[in-house]
């Protein structure tokens, strides 16, 4: 049964940054409804039970930061895919602070700052809830992807040695209005000065060009009794059963004529 709060208790502010993902949810006041996937170490934080913020790294669309500007609506949800099950949704009013303004170097310092990072996403929470996930399938966990951080890196580096298309130029192009004409980034394209990060860490996991998980040789990765499909997966079992009992009847009545 679901239980709503006006503020995170301290059980639920503990949980919280343990999980891998969680999903993001705004929409224009007349226009698309967008949900973000989040994810990778150390990206989501909490300030008090009233307040959480999470560093948003550069992407393809810029939908979250255009409808927080246009209206403020934000829902984060979190859900378990181990035991014990649970769903857990923040509301609240979400603010941007793009990357270059004080409000962004207040929350993340240069030395802390992953690769494309272009906004901190601040939610002030006015409601919380905590509800049942038996719809929610068991997942296991393996690492987080590297290929965007590493991705971003590279446009960074461009951006600093001159040799290519930057970080900066890719925000210009991809991050200035979202699918609805609102505007997204402001300022962060307009920034000077060399792009600094922390580098990309070490997920422990090799990764193919899309993304991938691969072993240390290269290959793609399996998990255990995935390598192997089981033959009902793939045909219905009725069906093979009808096949088989044909071909049988027809072997029969192949050596039946034979020995005539």
């Amino acid at each position: 049964m679901v239980v709503y709060y006006d503020e995170m208790p301290d059980w639920l502010m503990e949980w919280l940054p343990k999980q891998h993902i969680f999903f993001v949810a705004t929409a224009a006041r007349d226009g698309h409804v967008n949900v973000s996937p989040k994810g990778l170490d150390d990206t989501f934080h909490i300030v008090d039970s009233k307040t959480v913020w999470y560093e948003d790294l550069c992407g393809s669309g810029v939908e979250t930061i255009s409808h927080l500007r246009e209206n403020g609506r934000i829902t984060v949800m979190f859900t378990a895919f181990d035991k014990p099950p649970r769903i857990v949704r923040l509301w609240g009013t979400g603010q941007v602070h793009e990357y270059g303004t004080p409000e962004y170097g207040k929350y993340i310092p240069e030395e802390k700052r992953k690769p494309g990072s272009r906004s901190v996403i601040l939610v002030r929470i006015h409601k919380a809830s905590s509800s049942c996930g038996y719809a929610v399938p068991f997942y296991d966990f393996i690492a987080h992807r590297s290929t965007l951080e590493n991705e971003l890196a590279l446009f960074e580096r461009r951006e600093n040695d001159g040799t290519g298309k930057g970080l900066r130029q890719y925000w210009r192009e991809w991050n200035m209005s979202s699918l609805d004409g609102l505007p997204g980034l402001l300022s962060a394209y307009d920034t000077i000065g060399e792009l600094k990060n922390v580098g990309v860490p070490d997920y422990g996991r090799k990764e193919g060009a899309n993304g991938d998980a691969r072993s240390g040789k290269g290959e793609v990765g399996k998990e255990e009794g995935q390598g192997s499909v089981a033959l009902s997966q793939l045909v219905d079992a009725q069906y093979l059963l009808g096949a088989m009992t044909g071909a049988l009847a027809v072997l029969a009545c192949s050596r039946v004529i034979a020995g005539k």
